[in-house]
């Protein structure tokens, strides 16, 4: 038994240490759907600056994998998921959405990120 946890132990470790190489990898400037927009992402999140444009109801999505809640505590999983931002209207003011921050011992890494229309 204890030889089974040891081994899960380390499998996990390798996993999120081949995420945190791929994200390292993976940041920098990305294009966004909405005209007239620029998201910066980070390791653990991004960020997007919308000019006004005419149009309204944008979301900031942000494409995550990592441990991440998957119903009510202390329900777990591991993999790839995603978060939105709350919907706003471009005015050049910074949107921010993160990855981690959704509940107790969250941690994931950001794979991807841009801003699309919200159909909610």
């Amino acid at each position: 038994m204890k030889k089974t946890i040891v081994t899960a132990a380390r499998v996990a470790a390798a996993g999120i240490a081949g995420l945190s190489c791929t994200a390292l990898i993976g940041t920098g400037a990305a294009e966004a759907a909405p005209q007239d927009c620029v998201v910066d992402r980070d390791l653990f999140g991004a960020s997007a600056i919308c000019f006004p444009d005419g149009g309204s109801d944008y979301v900031l999505r942000v494409e995550c994998v990592g441990l991440y809640a998957s119903g009510p505590f202390p329900l777990y999983a591991i993999g790839p998921y995603y978060t939105l931002s709350y919907p706003f209207t471009p005015s050049g003011d910074r949107i921010t959405t993160g990855c981690t921050g959704a509940g107790p011992g969250i941690f994931a890494v950001t794979t991807g990120a841009h801003v699309e229309v919200f159909r909610g």
